[in-house]
């Protein structure tokens, strides 16, 4: 055989096993290009509050850094239970004293209390001691069990994707519409003559779909379901029978309202 030929069939057999190397190194996930990168899974801290409520303002402030966070999808639900008694909060809902009053079942409470801090819907807390609640925040696993996804068209209509998942606990799909920032004079009550700051109000919680692990997209009218408007949205992906947040997802608006 000639030198050409002998040179010709010895690059084609290392040409061979170069291709099998990396088609074992790809079969395992090995490969040395690097991954896509994935959206972080959002934790998901509910507050439930009230202006209404001395206690509350350090869970607010508390609130408040929480949602500058982009791991952490900070909520503050305004309950409507401390409005008869001196100051009626403007952003308080029986919707949202609703859905603690389903927590307080979760959790085994004998009654509900402001502020109270619910975390993945997996434990509470009161929120006020800020380094002890950080720290059990910062521990907590995210809820990464079902990747959801929005898309906002810019046109008032939301999309909501929800992947098939096996073996799936039967969950409620929330949906929740939110301002960014409220800053409110409280002229009467327990926190007469303070301003408040409130980050991420809830102004609108509708359950828009059940969920059995099936695929889902879900495009929806916010206007038709947040009439007061809001700046930005989230889904919760809530199991039925624990309460356990499965998964997260949320899109600011730009379509004016």
């Amino acid at each position: 055989m000639s030198r050409p030929i002998r040179y010709f069939w010895a690059m084609l057999s290392k040409l061979r096993g170069l291709a099998f190397v990396l088609a074992v190194l790809a079969g395992l996930g090995l490969t040395a290009g690097p991954a896509p990168a994935a959206e972080d899974a959002l934790k998901i801290v509910e507050l439930f509050t009230s202006q209404g409520c001395s206690t509350c303002p350090p869970a607010d402030a508390l609130l408040a850094d929480l949602a500058d966070r982009k791991d952490v999808l900070a909520l503050s639900y305004h309950v409507d239970y401390w409005d008869y008694i001196g100051w009626k909060d403007p952003f308080a809902s029986p919707l949202y004293t609703r859905r603690q009053h389903l927590y307080r079942q979760i959790f085994g409470n004998r009654y509900v209390y402001t502020p109270q801090m619910v975390v993945n819907g997996t434990f509470e807390m009161t929120g006020v001691d800020r380094t002890r609640s950080l720290a059990r925040i910062n521990a907590a696993p995210p809820p990464a069990q079902v990747s959801l996804a929005m898309h906002d068209d810019g046109a008032g209509k939301v999309t909501v994707s929800v992947p098939r998942t096996a073996d799936a606990d039967p969950a409620t799909i929330w949906l929740v519409v939110y301002d960014n920032e409220h800053v409110t004079a409280v002229k009467r009550g327990e926190n007469q003559g303070r301003s408040i700051r409130n980050r991420n109000v809830v102004r609108g919680l509708q359950r828009i779909a059940m969920w059995h692990g099936q695929a889902l997209e879900l495009p929806m009218m916010i206007s038709e379901l947040a009439p007061d408007g809001g700046d930005s949205c989230a889904v919760l992906l809530q199991s039925q029978r624990t309460g356990r947040i499965l998964g997260a997802a949320r899109v600011a608006l730009t379509s004016p309202r």
